[in-house]
């Protein structure tokens, strides 16, 4: 027997941040479902800000460019979560944003009441858009018109 550790054909680290992230989703859905933080809890999240289906204002994303801290404590509003996200109401600099945030854009989670603390590994990026078929809706004859404007007729054939 060697002393080395094969390489596992089950994804296991992907099966336990998934799983942590999880536990974030269920925290945040029990806040959002009671109507408020209870006792001393608070929460800091860190996420990265150009993630896939992350979805804050412009001005937020120019000054965290990589990765950004929310505070959900005492002035925040609209609280929603699903599956894969959740999205909040705050305030920057006492102007009102909503972000939306998905699990997998989550790097970490703190609850500094009980000392609470969860770090992920940050989601991969894609080197681009996924491969997909062709679309499969009728194509566009688009005719410009002669008159000088810049309107363009479009006719919609359905094929037959």
């Amino acid at each position: 027997m060697t002393g080395t550790t094969p390489d596992s054909m089950i994804p296991y680290d992907e099966i336990v941040q998934e799983a942590l992230r999880a536990v974030v989703g269920r925290v945040l859905g029990s806040v959002a479902s009671s109507g408020g933080l209870p006792g001393e809890h608070h929460f800091y999240i860190t996420f990265k800000t150009t993630a896939p289906g992350v979805d804050i204002p412009q001005r937020l994303r120019e000054r965290f460019p990589d990765e950004m801290t929310i505070v959900i404590q005492h002035r925040y509003w609209d609280l929603t979560v699903d599956d894969n996200r959740f999205s909040v109401g705050l305030s920057f600099g006492q102007v009102p944003s909503m972000l939306v945030i998905p699990f997998s854009a989550i790097t970490g989670f703190h609850d500094p009441a009980v000392n609470f603390e969860l770090r992920f590994q940050a989601a991969e990026e894609p080197d681009g858009p996924e491969p997909h078929e062709p679309a499969e809706n009728d194509p566009v004859d688009a005719k410009p018109i002669e008159d000088g404007s810049n309107v363009v007729a479009v006719d919609f054939k359905r094929k037959k």
